[in-house]
């Protein structure tokens, strides 16, 4: 009998864990500077596609479909390497960018800090 979480966590086998929703987290990095880009989410087709096509593919929530990041903007994100965590339900992208990767045109989706209750841009 396979001990399935002690495969997941061990094994060489992908068998992502995905949430209720069919879900797992996709942290994206810049592979050449490191800096954070976006968090986001992948189901079985986004994940797939990704690593057939080497565009990384995520699912969105709000409009339940698969998108592929770029598709309208042209802001592709190009996949370097994809690694997954020790229970496999968060993949960390690392990706080469073809622009801003924010829909509100910021390279980061995290150009804003915390500082004193208050949002302050990152110069």
């Amino acid at each position: 009998m396979i001990d399935e979480e002690n495969d997941r966590e061990n094994g060489p086998r992908l068998n992502p864990k995905y949430d209720s929703n069919g879900l797992i987290s996709a942290v994206v990095t810049d592979d050449s500077s490191g800096e954070l880009l976006m968090v986001a989410f992948m189901n079985n087709e986004a994940l797939n596609l990704t690593l057939e096509s080497g565009v990384v593919h995520f699912f969105s929530r709000s409009r339940q479909s698969l998108w592929k990041k770029g598709e309208t903007s042209g802001n592709t994100l190009e996949l370097v390497e994809i690694r997954i965590d020790c229970d496999q339900d968060a993949v960390w992208v690392k990706a080469k960018p073809a622009g801003p990767t924010c829909h509100t045109g910021q390279r980061s989706c995290f150009y804003r800090r915390i500082e004193n209750g208050k949002l302050e841009p990152i110069e």
